[in-house]
């Protein structure tokens, strides 16, 4: 396989923008844009209302679904979505690598014509349709099925829709899971009773997957090479990967690291690829070629790329194009097919309510997710997942996941009781997988099954049935004492007991979990109380979040200074200035700012920088870093900010330190835009997460903090080009 050159995709020329319209009976609706059409035609979600992209009503919803319907592939293809200066983007480009040939046999095919077909169609028919198909037709088309539609469709793709590494994942009749073994500070020992815990219950048989808190070159290549230890010494037919930046993956295999699945997340337009997640289409196609060489699975496996994507991360941007939430998706989807990927999973309802606020948006999102990838030739993966400052809750991603494994879902998540360490959010379980493969008679992919039979994992009955064995749940198998096993269980947070009930948590275990969440939820409805912040003088500016509320569910009004602040703030060029807010938890704050704060100031002033007087912001985002940093004209912001609560009621005082480097010059930029392949670049950021008491501890966060302020400074650098230039220095 070889990739397509991007110059040699056939695109068509951009044509005039132009209106549409139809009638229901006596009424006339009309829309400016085909990117207006498509947003209001699919179901309110709070990302498309936040954009102005959701229809006003029903009849609204209805009309633009008909014209949808009424349009013909061919109008789909001359009409491609643009970005703001009219131009057809990387990722738009690479959606148009279709087969031209089949799609010259449906190219006079109304999409309402193409629903019936494909509806009335077996599976190998629906995957050759799908090959001459763009993102933008099949966003179109998931737009007009209703929920039995979106099942039937993706449960025909199910079938020839496998990929192979040392595992094939995807057959028929088959659930596989990625083990994700995610830890507060990337502890070995923590991460390796993750691990055991995991396959003791049958995981992981697509892959073990670990998101780093700590995304260095030295920390990515020791995780990497202890991950592939374990597997070694488990025996597991499986296949590891640290999902860090695709730069740091890179890194890491030109220092010999076991690099076997390389990963990266994926957006659905080229700002946001290349501004928010520092790739570009020529990484990717570097990084797929690299592994193609050099990949440690080259001689085994078939596919060995990862890629995650979710609706709306373009939307909480601000870099959509006017294009909704579910259309940004599928133009993910159509980017990953260029690579043949091993795995894809959507992680839809993770951002929070600013793009889904409940069950039934997550729901039908993850279904819409599920159908595109499938029918764009990926093996779809599936992690409906949610956050407690969302509306979404434990029994409504219970039933996504029970209606996704019906519609032939490839594979879920493991995270271990629901409750990632690490990212704060929750997702599916060994024991959800393990349910649901009860529930619809499914089993994990062969080579691992004959594996997990041999550990006594499973074992299969008179009748040849797979069913859990006497070892299904104990992670102790894989531990040479039980000495052993209590040093790694004191290294792992929220592990609340392995007793089960059959596939399920045994109910001490779940009446914990369950209380954790209640705590950790009510946290994000706490104000910050400036008298629990400490002594030192802050200063008090207001964003444009008027409300707890309005802050929860529109990201972009915490990213900003209220316009009255703004006209009041004057430049005061310092090197470093320092902003508090609560984020999504005021309790993370109140635990640890009195004592960060002044460790980090003191580390500052030892190296004779000038620090404005720190700011408290109450109702903050991230990007406040970036109004700040235009009004106050300061060479580094550091936010420091309360992550949304999430592992048990201690992750509730989870705090991060964003530290935006303000690109201060003309040499600086050109360097970061040649570094990042973003010519608009502004800022760079370095992160420093988890610091609370059951993670960083905030005296040693505060040091550390100070230590990378400076080091950005001195190199004129963040995020992973100063990390590029460390590594350059050391050698």
């Amino acid at each position: 396989m070889s990739l397509t050159a991007l110059q040699q995709i056939r695109l068509p020329n951009v044509p005039a923008e132009r209106a549409y319209g139809t009638r229901v009976l006596d009424r006339e609706i009309q829309f400016t844009s085909l990117k207006a059409v498509l947003g209001a035609a699919d179901i309110s979600k709070a990302g498309d209302r936040v954009a102005g992209l959701a229809a006003v009503d029903e009849i609204t919803r209805e009309a633009a679904r008909k014209v949808l319907s009424e349009l013909t592939l061919d109008h789909y293809f001359q009409h491609p979505l643009t970005d703001r200066h009219g131009r057809i983007d990387s990722v738009m480009q690479v959606n148009y690598d279709i087969d031209h040939q089949v799609f010259g046999e449906i190219a006079q095919l109304t999409l309402g014509a193409l629903k019936d077909r494909l509806l009335r169609s077996h599976g190998t028919e629906i995957r050759r349709i799908g090959t001459a198909l763009t993102g933008v037709m099949v966003a179109a088309l998931a737009k007009l099925l209703d929920v039995h539609e979106l099942i039937l469709l993706s449960k025909k793709l199910k079938s020839g829709a496998a990929a192979k590494a040392r595992t094939l994942v995807g057959l028929p009749g088959t659930l596989s899971s990625r083990l994700q073994p995610n830890h507060p500070t990337d502890n070995l020992s923590g991460i390796t009773l993750l691990v055991y815990t995991g396959l003791s219950m049958g995981s992981g048989d697509a892959l073990i997957g670990l998101n780093p808190a700590i995304d260095t070159v030295d920390n990515i290549s020791a995780t990497l090479r202890h991950l592939d230890k374990l597997r070694r010494e488990t025996g597991a037919p499986t296949q590891i990967c640290v999902l860090s930046h695709i730069k740091t993956q890179l890194a890491c295999l030109d220092q010999g690291a076991p690099v076997e699945i390389m990963f990266q997340s994926l957006a659905g337009t080229e700002r946001t690829l290349t501004d928010e997640f520092d790739v570009t289409v020529q990484l990717l196609d570097q990084a797929w070629q690299t592994m193609t060489e050099r990949g440690p699975l080259r001689d085994v496996a078939e596919n060995f790329m990862y890629f995650e994507t979710g609706q709306g991360s373009e939307l909480t941007y601000g870099k959509h194009e006017g294009i909704d939430m579910t259309t940004c998706e599928a133009l993910c989807y159509g980017l990953a097919r260029r690579y043949r990927p091993y795995m894809v999973n959507n992680v839809t309802g993770f951002i929070g309510p600013e793009t889904h606020l409940d069950n039934f948006e997550m729901t039908y999102s993850c279904l819409q997710d599920q159908f595109m990838g499938k029918l764009l030739g990926l093996p779809m993966g599936m992690a409906p997942c949610y956050t407690l400052h969302s509306q979404v809750t434990l029994e409504g991603q219970q039933m996504a996941t029970e209606l996704l494994t019906a519609a032939g879902a490839n594979f879920f998540m493991d995270v271990y009781l629901s409750t990632d360490r690490m990212l704060a959010y929750f997702d599916t379980s060994a024991h959800d997988n393990q349910t649901l493969r009860e529930v619809h008679d499914l089993a994990p992919a062969p080579e691992y099954l004959r594996w997990a039979l041999g550990k006594g994992i499973f074992q299969e009955d008179a009748h040849g049935n797979v069913e859990r064995g006497p070892n299904w749940g104990n992670p102790r198998i894989f531990c040479e004492s039980d000495i052993d096993f209590q040093r790694l269980l004191e290294s792992t947070p929220a592990t609340y007991g392995f007793d089960n009930a059959g596939p399920r948590p045994a109910n001490a275990v779940s009446r914990t979990v369950r209380a954790n969440l209640a705590v950790a939820r009510e946290a994000i409805y706490v104000d910050l109380r400036p008298s629990e912040i400490g002594a030192i003088a802050l200063r008090e500016l207001r964003t444009a979040a008027p409300d707890k509320l309005a802050h929860l569910q529109d990201p972009e009004l915490g990213a900003r200074l209220t316009e009255e602040v703004l006209r009041r703030l004057q430049p005061e060029y310092n090197d470093v200035q320092i902003v508090i807010s609560d984020g999504l938890s005021a309790e993370a704050i109140h635990h640890n700012i009195p004592e960060l704060l002044p460790v980090l100031l003191d580390g500052l002033q030892s190296r004779e920088l000038r620090i404005g007087q720190p700011i408290l912001a109450p109702y903050g985002r991230v990007k406040l870093a970036e109004s700040v940093g235009e009004a106050l004209q300061p060479q580094l912001i550091i936010v420091l900010i309360g992550e949304r609560p999430g592992g048990d009621a201690l992750a509730s005082r989870s705090m991060s330190a964003y530290l935006g480097y303000r690109l201060p010059d003309d040499q600086a930029r050109r360097a970061a835009a040649q570094f990042s392949g973003n010519p608009d670049i502004r800022y760079e950021y370095t992160v420093i997460s988890n610091i609370y008491s059951g993670g960083l501890p905030p005296l040693e966060g505060g040091s550390l903090v100070a230590e990378k302020a400076f080091a950005i400074l001195h190199h004129r650098a963040a995020g992973n080009r100063l990390e590029n230039l460390l590594k350059k220095v050391a050698s």
